[in-house]
């Protein structure tokens, strides 16, 4: 396995806290650095296309999957994101295949993939206490493996974003008009359906199921209320987010606040929204 102390070091440097001298909160800085970005980033095409939905079911997969890894002795930090990029893939599959309208169809996922953990929960009343931390989320428990995963994972996405970020906004404005002009729309609606359910179930660990579709939602959101075209949005995004991450993280570790890092990072990135929200109504009076 490589090594990431190089990384640590860097990350001390840029951020010379007490708090930041343990070797766990560089781990859970790294863990934030690669996965706020990529929540951010795919979140503007949650909010854009009105998939928080989707993102949720996946999120609440995570029960059936850690389930799964218990109860067949396999570590659950890997079937979890497994079994969430099949059910994502699932969904986008009934989707496209079938005549129901689309939140049906995932309300239906949804239904069955909590119905289905709570099943396997229930066989053994002690796995509820190992869900707990999948629940609430634990981003200090990350581990270099789960890292290096997150930083090929970072490039596989912002790769994707690069390529194609242009043709998922007209795929989601009109998908049969992109498919007129010879955009590959069912490959690029499962690579994004792939790539947001490993983000999700990623995202988990790091604020939990509760928190998850905030984690994608309100970047995005605050991000729409300031940018002025498609491409600003990406980076206000990104910058909610990643700025959002670093100080939630901080500010758990003090003695005088010790908060659950998840939720800390959520109340950071909606106080930016509400701020995003007065510049919006200030920038539309200047224009009215």
């Amino acid at each position: 396995m490589p090594d990431l102390s190089p990384l640590y070091a860097l990350i001390v440097h840029l951020l010379p806290f007490e708090c930041m001298q343990a070797r766990f909160m560089q781990q859970a800085m790294a863990g934030l650095l690669l996965l706020a970005p990529m929540a951010a980033a795919m979140g503007i095409m949650v909010v854009n296309f009105r998939m928080s939905f989707f993102a949720d079911a996946i999120s609440h997969s995570a029960f059936a999957g850690v389930a799964l890894g218990l109860l067949f002795s396999v570590d659950p930090n890997w079937t979890m994101p497994a079994f969430g990029l099949l059910v994502g893939l699932g969904i986008m599959l009934m989707q496209r295949h079938s005549n129901l309208a689309s939140d049906t169809v995932i309300g239906v996922f949804f239904s069955a993939m909590v119905a289905f953990g709570l099943a396997m929960v229930s066989r053994d009343r002690s796995l509820a206490r190992d869900l707990q931390r999948f629940l609430y989320g634990d981003i200090l428990t990350i581990s270099d493996g789960q890292i290096l995963c997150l930083m090929a994972l970072f490039a596989v996405l912002m790769s994707f974003q690069a390529m194609s970020y242009n043709h998922l906004l007209y795929i989601g404005l009109n998908p049969s008009l992109a498919k007129a002009h010879r955009i590959r729309v069912a490959a690029h609606q499962y690579i994004f359906a792939g790539l947001l359910s490993l983000i999700v179930m990623f995202s988990v660990q790091a604020v939990g199921v509760l928190l998850v579709t905030a984690l994608l939602v309100v970047p995005a959101a605050a991000a729409r209320n300031v940018a002025r075209s498609a491409g600003s949005m990406f980076w206000w995004a990104l910058l909610v987010g990643i700025s959002s991450a670093i100080t939630g993280l901080l500010i758990s570790a003090q003695d005088w606040a010790r908060t659950a890092t998840g939720a800390t990072i959520i109340l950071v990135a909606c106080g930016w929204f509400l701020i995003s929200m007065v510049f919006a109504a200030h920038r539309g009076k200047q224009t009215a």
